[in-house]
């Protein structure tokens, strides 16, 4: 299984995002989901779901939720198994950064994938094969 990025929760966040003060975000992410080339984790759809229901001003019901992570089963989509957690904790060490960033950069190595989509770290650092790309950094 490959993908050529991986997109972390945030992006999948704001990609059905329908806030006014996040439009500009929600165009972005639309298009990087719309591109046809990412992959995900099982840890990035299950922080979805943590999200979308749990956080927000207008939290998603879990039907809802449920609907949303359906329409992101055609995406490659990585199994959290014991080797990917250690990989994570791994990567977590080596940069100093936090298990949960490790692990889906573990991800995107796993799914051969060059760039991770993320507000999460610091836009074009390299972790290995993976460059992070905040997508929603004003240039």
């Amino acid at each position: 299984m490959n993908a050529e990025v991986v997109l972390d929760t945030n992006v999948l966040v704001y990609a059905i995002s329908t806030a006014a003060q996040e439009a500009a975000k929600a165009e972005v992410a639309g298009r990087l989901l719309a591109a046809g080339n990412a992959g995900i984790s099982g840890q990035i759809l299950q922080e979805f779901f943590v999200t979308v229901t749990r956080k927000g001003p207008s939290p998603l019901s879990i039907a809802e939720a449920i609907d949303w992570l359906e329409t992101f089963e055609d995406l490659p989509c990585l199994a959290v198994d014991a080797s990917l957690v250690r990989q994570g904790a791994d990567i977590a060490d080596r940069y100093r950064i936090s298990y949960w960033d490790g692990a889906i950069l573990a991800a995107a190595h796993r799914l051969n994938a060059s760039i991770l989509y993320t507000e999460d770290l610091s836009h074009d650092q390299t972790y290995g094969s993976v460059r992070v790309v905040n997508p929603f950094r004003a240039n």
